[in-house]
């Protein structure tokens, strides 16, 4: 779908909610933890269940979710989508729930998304398939695929250890803000290089959480969001891009496909990097924002980890990153990108409290799938930017 066929602006988030987070109750179904946030997600917008027609799910744990989505809930959608491309999802959910509701094929849309994993274990939540040009070699995935990519970018443009540390001690700042966050005590850098060694150059402290949690969202067309409960946060702009499924066919370790999905969404909002007030970027690992940035036209190409580094994307730093925590200190149930999407879309309506960015109107939020193999990037703004 190319993005340049919606229109700026069109629809509006409306409503924005987190399950239970960390791990929850014995017996918690990941659907159980859907319900939850769609429940919280239509408070928050003053819709009804019964006013949802459009449902749009990826999980890891139920492969037919949107069926699932719909029993559980009681509701016959008029339009679904289960597409999976990984963390990236929900990102490409926004583009496909846009174009149904401009297309009138649904008039409100709820994405959504729930995991146990941590409850359950990560291998019983998302069983690895066997790879027949990867796996004969034993990697540990996806932590090797990731740091294949972090090696490469140490190697050839001199980002250290520390530098990929500075992502993490960063993120756990923000989290010490975030009531909601895992995370409760400061991080180091000395911390984070310290830690158990997991695939070099990545330490536990490099590496995403592993959680329980879900999110939901809903959309409206931008006519009714206005008359709804809360501050409606418009689609600015949207981009989505596949480079690979398998690590070993990405075509440079240190280019990710952001550096296509990124200006597809600033072409689409008519906006540049520099206007975006903050940014909600994926970070399974510490090396992930890294890439980001430098592909989303933040820093050049090779910079990042210098970028990174002295607090720049810290509190108080000169680009607000992550503001939740990020799925480093926050929280990261499996598929993490519903929950990229929930803090931007909460910094825009300026909820966020102690770590909420001044005068934020625009909001970058940006989605990872599989091993850096789906790139999907969304703009939201307040009323004030259309």
């Amino acid at each position: 779908m190319s993005s340049l066929t919606l229109k700026r602006g069109s629809v509006a988030v409306v409503g924005a909610a987190e399950s239970d987070l960390g791990q929850v109750a014995p017996h918690t179904s990941p659907i159980d933890l859907i319900a939850q946030a769609t429940l919280a997600a239509l408070a928050d917008s003053g819709l009804k269940l019964q006013d949802i027609d459009g449902v749009f799910c990826a999980m890891s744990q139920t492969r037919l979710s949107p069926l699932a989505v719909a029993e559980y809930l009681g509701i016959k959608p008029d339009f679904f989508d289960g597409t999976i491309i990984g963390g990236s999802s929900f990102m490409t959910h926004i583009a496909h729930a846009q174009a149904a509701l401009e297309a009138g094929l649904c008039n409100v849309a709820l994405i959504c998304y729930g995991s146990t994993q941590r409850s359950v274990s990560r291998a019983a939540a998302s069983r690895p398939e066997y790879n027949y040009y990867e796996t004969p070699y034993r990697p540990f995935m996806p932590p090797t695929a990731y740091a294949l990519a972090a090696s490469r970018h140490m190697h050839q443009y001199g980002t250290t250890r520390e530098n990929l540390a500075e992502v993490a001690v960063a993120a756990r700042q923000w989290a010490l803000m975030n009531p909601k966050a895992w995370e409760k005590e400061p991080l180091t850098v000395a911390d984070v290089l310290n830690a158990r060694m997991v695939s070099y150059p990545f330490t536990v402290r490099d590496c995403c959480l592993v959680t329980d949690g879900g999110g939901a969202i809903v959309l409206t067309r931008a006519d009714k969001a206005k008359g709804l409960k809360n501050k409606p946060v418009y689609v600015l702009g949207t981009g989505e891009a596949l480079s690979h499924a398998n690590i070993s066919s990405m075509k440079d370790l240190t280019v990710s496909a952001a550096a296509e999905s990124g200006p597809k969404a600033f072409k689409m909002a008519g906006l540049k990097p520099q206007d975006v007030n903050m940014l909600s970027l994926y970070d399974a690992f510490t090396i992930t924002p890294i890439l980001f940035l430098e592909d989303l036209g933040y820093c050049p190409k090779g910079e990042g980890g210098r970028f990174v580094s002295g607090g720049h994307i810290a509190p108080g730093g000169k680009l607000a990153v992550n503001t939740s925590g990020g799925g480093l200190s926050y929280c990261h149930p499996g598929m993490y990108g519903l929950l990229v999407l929930i803090e931007a879309i909460r910094q825009v309506r300026g909820e966020c409290g102690q770590r909420q960015v001044k005068n934020c109107n625009i909001a970058l939020a940006h989605g990872n799938g599989g091993v850096l193999s789906s790139q999907c990037t969304v703009l939201l703004g307040s009323e004030a930017t259309l």
